[in-house]
């Protein structure tokens, strides 16, 4: 080997280290934003009466959804700030929007109805008789439907969004609770009393399978990895179950906090959420096989519910204050505590 050669070798050799050196100052940054734990950024103080169930977030309108009562709250993301609200309503779970940006969709338990309501004016346009407790809702984008999943009569109610009429009711094998759609045609959704998950085809309109979830009491919330085919159920216990999406296999029982009753995940950072009534937020890394706990974020008691922003990264839970809790009696013997009146709360969380 001639002098020549020896020397490109080396000047070869410094330009591979001096690379390597610049895409670890790069990668550097980047690492230490991934690790950088989360916590509670901002408390936005609702106000008003009343109990609550799920959140829904208009990435792209930066708007939150809050069922409240008898009416949704509408909150600016960027702000906190009510911007409005759907009011005249019953005892509501949850909100669904359609594809194109126009109409959102309530599912008001104690009427029996899914509300229609415009998207621009928060005006109800119709309201549309389903099953019994309207729980749980979602909007199907192959078939441009919405499911709401009813609680007591244990079956889902498919809504067409070009006529807004219900156009299948489809038998469940128990109480559902919350559902999740892949994107291409399938809806998922926890039967909470028979402790199992159920898969349906949104184009044939039928339950095509039933999976059992191991490890698992009482699946309430639910999310999905879209592109990883895996599903979240949180479940009393303080335990996660993780499931293919493709075979209903249980992969995985990653531990969470007590009282869990929303899920969530992260496909940018291939992190899933459970938020716990105990006042813990359960961070995952659903990246490893291993489903390690990053963090148990200290929230506020009774904050279960939440909703994921996809556009900032935000998590956003709701709470409030309550008093002591009442005496037990023969007719109610796990009596709630009273919430503290102008106490409801809306929690930021991010990193």
């Amino acid at each position: 080997m001639t002098s020549r050669s020896v020397n490109r070798i080396f000047e070869s050799l410094g330009k591979v280290a001096l690379a390597t050196s610049f895409t670890c100052v790069l990668l550097a940054p980047m690492t230490a934003i991934a690790q950088k734990p989360y916590r509670v950024q901002s408390k936005w103080t609702i106000g008003g009466e009343g109990g609550w169930d799920y959140l829904a977030t208009d990435a792209g309108a930066h708007r939150l959804y809050v069922t409240h009562g008898t009416r949704v709250e509408v909150l600016d993301t960027r702000t906190g700030k009510v911007v409005g609200s759907i009011q005249d309503l019953q005892g509501i779970h949850g909100v669904a929007f359609d594809g194109i940006g126009k109409y959102g969709y309530i599912s008001d338990g104690r009427a029996g109805t899914v509300v229609v309501f415009d998207r621009a004016s928060l005006q109800k346009v119709t309201s549309i008789p389903v099953g019994t407790n309207p729980d749980g809702i979602v909007f199907e984008p192959v078939t441009k439907t919405v499911w709401a999943f009813n609680g007591r009569s244990s079956n889902v109610s498919v809504i067409d969004t070009a006529t807004q009429k219900v156009v299948a009711t489809i038998a469940l094998p128990g109480k559902p609770e919350f559902p999740v759609a892949d994107g291409k045609g399938v809806v998922f959704d926890n039967i909470e009393s028979k402790n199992s998950i159920v898969r349906l085809d949104a184009n044939t309109k039928t339950l095509t399978a039933t999976w059992p979830l191991t490890n698992c009491e009482s699946p309430s919330g639910l999310a999905i990895d879209k592109a990883g085919r895996r599903l979240f159920s949180v479940c009393d216990g303080k335990t996660m179950a993780v499931t293919d999406a493709n075979t209903g296999k249980t992969l995985a029982n990653p531990a969470i906090g007590d009282g869990p009753d929303a899920a969530a995940y992260d496909a940018a950072h291939k992190l899933t959420f459970s938020s716990n009534g105990d006042g813990t937020l359960t961070i995952v890394d659903a990246s490893k096989d291993t489903y390690p706990v990053l963090q148990n974020l200290a929230t506020q008691k009774g904050a279960r519910t939440m909703s994921f922003d996809s556009g900032t990264g935000r998590i956003y839970l709701v709470t409030a204050e309550f008093g002591p809790r009442p005496a037990a009696t023969a007719d109610n013997p796990r009596p709630r505590p009273a919430v503290v009146p102008g106490s409801f709360t809306v929690l930021v969380v991010g990193r």
